[in-house]
């Protein structure tokens, strides 16, 4: 059976980024990319005063934290992600799952599972 590559993007609080990298460490995930990003749902953003005028801020920051995975179920992740990030507050976030096509690592050439996968006796320089 072939292995699937399946990305995982998490859009959450930024205060819960430690505290969800530990967790995914935990669990395999080692492999991730992590941008902060502005975005609004139910919560419709804030006001905000600025110099004596009030103002609609209706972009929320957030992160987005992405990863790929092929040996790790990926209902392990959503249940890790889930477990660390759900407050029962407005705001907790959204996750995305996509299958991939295919992923490459430029360096070596490789290609699909191999191209995420860790290279025994490698290290970075």
């Amino acid at each position: 059976m072939e292995r699937k590559l399946t990305k995982i993007d998490i859009i959450t609080r930024p205060e819960k980024l430690e505290e969800l990298k530990i967790a995914l460490n935990e669990i395999g995930v080692l492999g991730m990319t992590v941008s902060q990003v502005y975005g609004c749902g139910l919560q419709k953003g804030r006001k905000e005063v600025y110099r004596g005028r009030e103002y609609d801020v209706n972009l929320v920051p957030k992160i987005k934290l992405e990863t790929v995975v092929c040996e790790i179920p990926v209902e392990k992740v959503l249940e890790v992600a889930q477990k660390v990030l759900r407050t029962g507050k407005f705001g907790d976030g959204k996750i995305f799952v996509y299958e991939l096509a295919d992923a490459v690592r430029i360096r070596t050439g490789h290609r699909g599972v191999e191209a995420i996968m860790d290279i025994p006796g490698e290290k970075p320089e």
